[in-house]
């Protein structure tokens, strides 16, 4: 049996021999951008190489998933390696698909070239027959939380019950057989160097909103109407008038948005849209804004005699550390950067459906350089593919032999002192009660 240190040494190598083809999948996936539960090609492409790298595999989960499972066929816990196949929405982006404003201007691309940089890596130095249990390599559909309508549809049809790709997949079972899961994110931002660690990230509900008026002739009997937009525009205010009272620390974020502002100039608006989320640290603090936000909606209502229906769907919970799980990514971070190139700390107020399993099982999600420019804006681009893809992939794997050397110690001991927020049915049940439907009359 090869030590750790050998083990880990070879993979890092054949990572880097495998390069040309890792940059190529990362290429290939940029130029088509697909967004979420609509990854089929992305899909496609992953499936192939699994095919070709002989790593039994599942497809369609959640519509677009794909799992494959590499076995030790020596008992031990199963460690997750994941990427995330969807895109945005940036219709100015260089690489935006001109029909349906899709671009990879998160990075997701690069996270999927990770996966199957790794998985390649795994086979070429036939690291199972050092290894105990199992190791998962995960494309998961659907992070972004975009085209909410979209998603709604899909639920009304059957095909899926919640709008993010893992909390569905987590409802599906498909985590049941998973005890450690990692990711790497991009990041673009200087001050998180080559590799970084946070604390925590937000957790999020999303919301949408439909005002409903009475229609009149805009010009010559608009008193007979009842104006929807202004009915949204007075929400607008006061969700705004409650900025002061969220806590600083409590890191709330709430950023709506007018998705139908009425149908013909000449007619009092009366059915007008908006969306939102509603992000906080913690789920009391989601809560909290949560209830202020659904005030402002009423007020809106009441304010011009009107309607507001309001949907509030489950969208991310707080992504929690697992400290010890990111002390062994940190040592193996060092074998690859400088340790000034390392940071770790901090909490980012955007959301992860990481976030969700974090509370069933030890999770990390490092983030990586390379990138530059607006995450989610059209400047955004990878400058540093060596350092965006092949560096943090790196520091999963070696972190996945530390778990599973031998007879996986790494991960049995880690798993002896983990307790999570949340059991499967508990998370089930706490998503499945942030569901709800609500109408306010003036």
């Amino acid at each position: 049996m090869r030590d750790e240190g050998t083990l880990k040494s070879e993979i890092c190598q054949a990572i880097d021999r495998g390069k040309a083809e890792t940059f190529a999948a990362a290429e290939a996936i940029l130029r088509n951008p697909e967004l979420g539960f609509k990854e089929f090609a992305t899909a496609q492409l992953v499936s192939d190489r699994f095919q070709h790298l002989g790593i039994p595999h599942r497809t369609g989960l959640a519509i677009t998933g794909v799992k494959g499972v590499i076995d030790t066929g020596r008992p031990g816990p199963t460690v997750a390696v994941m990427g995330e196949l969807d895109s945005v929405v940036v219709y100015d982006h260089p690489f935006a698909n001109p029909e349906t404003g899709a671009a990879h201007a998160c990075g997701h691309n690069i996270q999927i070239a990770m996966v199957l940089a790794i998985a390649a890596a795994l086979q070429a130095t036939d690291a199972v027959s050092d290894l105990s249990g199992r190791i998962v390599l995960f494309a998961v559909p659907a992070e972004e939380y975009v085209e909410v309508d979209y998603r709604v549809n899909l639920a009304r049809q059957g095909k899926l019950e919640f709008l993010g790709g893992k909390p569905e997949l987590i409802r599906r079972g498909e985590f049941d057989d998973v005890d450690v899961a990692m990711l790497t994110h991009l990041t673009p931002r200087r001050e998180e160097r080559k590799l970084s660690m946070l604390d925590s990230m937000n957790g999020c509900v999303v919301k949408q909103m439909q005002f409903i008026g009475r229609a009149a002739h805009a010009g010559s009997a608009p008193h007979q109407g009842i104006n929807a937009l202004n009915a949204a525009m007075v929400a607008l205010t006061a969700i705004h008038t409650q900025r002061e009272t969220f806590r600083d620390s409590d890191t709330v974020r709430v950023h709506p948005i007018i998705t139908r502002g009425g149908d013909l100039v000449n007619v009092v608006p009366a059915d007008v849209r908006m969306e939102t989320f509603v992000r906080g640290k913690t789920a009391a603090a989601m809560e909290d804004a949560d209830a202020k936000v659904n005030r402002a909606l009423r007020a809106g209502a009441i304010a011009v005699g009107g309607k507001v229906k309001v949907t509030t769907l489950p969208g991310y919970l707080p992504l929690t550390t697992c400290k010890p799980l990111a002390a062994l990514f940190k040592e193996n971070s060092l074998r690859v950067v400088k340790p000034e190139e390392y940071t770790e700390g901090g909490h980012l107020t955007g959301s992860t459906d990481m976030g969700d399993i974090s509370h069933i099982m030890p999770t990390i999600q490092p983030m990586a350089g390379g990138a530059e420019g607006t995450s989610h804006g059209s400047d955004y681009r990878v400058v540093d593919m060596e350092n965006a893809c092949l560096t943090p992939a790196k520091a999963m794997a070696m972190t996945v032999v530390d778990l599973l050397h031998g007879d996986a110690a790494g991960a049995r001991e880690l798993l002896a002192d983990y307790k999570p927020a949340m059991t499967r049915e508990q998370y089930l049940a706490f998503m499945r009660k942030m569901n709800s439907e609500m109408v306010y009359e003036g």
